[in-house]
């Protein structure tokens, strides 16, 4: 280890990654790199020539490659806009050199469930509409609910630990029914509704442009496995939703974040979760 960990450096990930982080030091990588579709941020052109982020990303991919251990995690949250819906794949590809895609998430931010459809579940008393979305306006496109979370691992083999983030059996009868359901708790499968706090004010709450929940990455890190997890590395931190979510769980981290800006309030939001009001901003 060539730096302190739990510390939000400002700088580039690239050159934050070859400058701290040795060869197989990082057991879980989560993070969301900006999409290149036109979000608004302080200090980044979201609006580059496509071959050259995506020739950017895969540099990313290169990097996150050779300090994440053969082990290891790495959870990437894509996104895309109604307009443009191969962004996250054409990332995904370029990513396919590198990795092996060993499972695909969906995080589904909003949804909308008839109580016909649900059947006999006598805790769904009627139709349900939960979470949160932008609007779209027009004819063409639906309203755009959802994100990918793209798992990939080195060889595609990685042991997950999936009762972690569990669910309840909804029919207590499959319980004992077959060998591997000897409590009640299931696989929670590769879609994920995790909806975004309500807010009052964006620039009072979330002065971000994209930011997803903190539950997002707590989720990930458990399903790779907290008691195998030693550091968890974000190359674009934001405002450190997966640094909070390793204080909660008490696993070390680092991260790197361009705009300083956001890397402060990534400091004070950090803050909150720990016991000892520290600094966790590091400046080259």
């Amino acid at each position: 280890m060539k730096c302190e960990v739990n510390k939000v450096y400002v700088m580039d990930c690239l050159e934050g990654m070859r400058k701290f982080l040795d060869d197989g030091e990082v057991d879980v990588i989560v993070t969301s790199p900006p999409y290149n579709i036109g979000v608004k941020y302080n200090k980044y052109d979201d609006t580059i020539p496509r071959e050259r982020y995506l020739d950017w990303m895969e540099e990313v991919a290169k990097e996150c490659k050779r300090v994440l251990s053969d082990r290891g995690s790495f959870f990437l949250n894509i996104g895309h806009k109604p307009k443009d819906w191969w962004v996250p794949w054409e990332v995904a590809f370029r990513f396919r050199k590198h990795f092996v895609l060993q499972n695909v998430i969906i995080w589904v931010k909003s949804i909308a469930i008839s109580k016909e459809d649900v059947g006999n579940y006598p805790n769904i008393l009627g139709d349900i509409a939960v979470g949160h979305f932008k609007p779209i306006g027009g004819k063409r496109f639906l309203n755009d609910n959802f994100e990918y979370i793209f798992h990939f691992t080195k060889y595609g083999d990685v042991e997950l630990d999936r009762l972690a983030i569990g669910v309840p059996y909804q029919d207590k009868t499959n319980i004992g029914r077959w060998k591997s359901a000897t409590k009640d708790l299931r696989c929670r499968g590769n879609t994920w509704f995790i909806p975004y706090e309500t807010i009052r004010s964006r620039d009072e709450q979330r002065p971000h442009p994209s930011t997803f929940p903190p539950k997002l990455p707590e989720m990930c890190i458990k399903l790779h496995g907290v008691q195998k997890t030693r550091l968890v590395l974000d190359p674009f931190m934001g405002l450190g939703n997966t640094a909070i979510a390793c204080t909660k769980l008490g696993i070390n981290w680092i991260g790197f974040e361009i705009d300083e800006y956001y890397a402060k309030i990534a400091e004070e939001r950090v803050k909150e979760y720990l016991p000892k009001k520290e600094s966790l901003l590091g400046y080259i």
